[in-house]
């Protein structure tokens, strides 16, 4: 099974991956989690991320094809999380599924309101030690500032600001219609509430999948 999930910083998009990933024993690609990656060794990329603004779509691509071709676990199937981002990189991910005989079976699209996605991320603490996540609001950690697991500092993201955030939306917004209008016309789009909890939207999303 090939998927894409599509959604909004904040959707949750992240955690169904990881929940269909799961379920069907496929890999995930996060670019987010690769390009901040990157950004520990790469100041260009890093002040893009910081900006909350778009790498652009060769670099994206080139990253995508090369991880497609070094392992041959991706044959079996995968999930994209965040790529593509662009009208570009949809099509250039069509062409290259269909130069390896291959395609998606479904593109979900997370769909959740602006100020909902605001309130999320910018509530969002990470731990610097052991990476675990927390949100003030809704998983907040038992001590104010300390991971539960390790007692780690917990600390807000530099994208995670609410200045950010706005901005990484609305960057998000302009460039991704253009995507869900592309799946859409191939009737492999799956339109999905994010408004719930993580186990609701999860509930949607494995209805429409089963429903395939």
């Amino acid at each position: 099974m090939r998927f894409v999930i599509l959604g909004p910083p904040g959707s949750g998009k992240g955690t169904q991956s990881e929940f269909i990933a799961e379920e069907y024993n496929i890999p995930i690609i996060c670019t987010g989690d690769i390009f901040r990656k990157l950004a520990e060794n790469d100041n260009v990329i890093k002040n893009i991320i910081n900006a909350g603004e778009l790498v652009p779509d060769e670099k994206v691509e080139n990253i995508i094809v090369e991880i497609l071709n070094k392992d041959d676990r991706w044959e079996k199937g995968f999930i994209l999380d965040g790529f593509p981002r662009t009208l570009h990189q949809a099509e250039f991910l069509d062409k290259y599924l269909k130069e390896h005989h291959s395609k998606l079976d479904a593109v979900l699209l997370i769909d959740v309101e602006v100020d909902m996605l605001v309130k999320r991320i910018s509530s969002r603490r990470i731990c610097k030690n052991c990476g675990a996540v927390y949100n003030l609001i809704t998983n907040p950690p038992e001590k104010a500032g300390i991971c539960d697991i390790c007692g780690g500092e917990l600390y807000q993201r530099e994208d995670d600001r609410v200045d950010i955030v706005k901005s990484r939306v609305e960057r998000y917004n302009k460039t991704i219609k253009e995507v869900i209008d592309y799946y859409k016309n191939l009737s492999i789009l799956k339109v999905i509430d994010g408004r719930g909890s993580i186990q609701e939207v999860y509930s949607i999303v494995m209805d429409e999948l089963e429903a395939m």
